[in-house]
């Protein structure tokens, strides 16, 4: 069965949204240290299971404090109920698997996650 925080993600793929930027590209993790290559932030207003808004990747390296976007693709998680949306600009063309696992590599442990294309109704 899949996931809480799965079933919420896969809802808003193809969908355009509105990401609020709480850690830009560029910043540093609070409290782990690690830089931010990419923005990084949630979906105001938009509760998910662990208690905090879902959390977003905005995909690209200019700092922002907001940003609109497609959503292409959702980083699901194997180790925790806090899966993230993958959001890239209206104007990109798209975005493969390889080009997301580089760009979250920061922060998400390889083979502890997926990459979600497809809702789960």
């Amino acid at each position: 069965m899949p996931s809480a925080s799965l079933r919420l993600a896969t809802a808003y793929l193809h969908q355009r949204v509105s990401v609020r930027i709480d850690r830009p590209a560029g910043s540093l993790h609070p409290r782990h240290g690690y830089r931010y290559p990419v923005n990084y932030g949630y979906l105001p207003g938009v509760p998910a299971p662990d208690g905090d808004d879902l959390d977003a990747y905005y995909l690209t390296t200019t700092p922002a404090d907001h940003a609109d976007g497609i959503v292409v693709a959702v980083i699901h998680r194997h180790h925790d109920d806090d899966d993230k949306l993958v959001v890239i600009d209206d104007h990109d063309a798209g975005i493969d698997d390889a080009t997301i696992h580089r760009l979250v590599a920061f922060q998400e442990i390889p083979g502890r996650y997926d990459i979600a294309r497809h809702s789960i109704g």
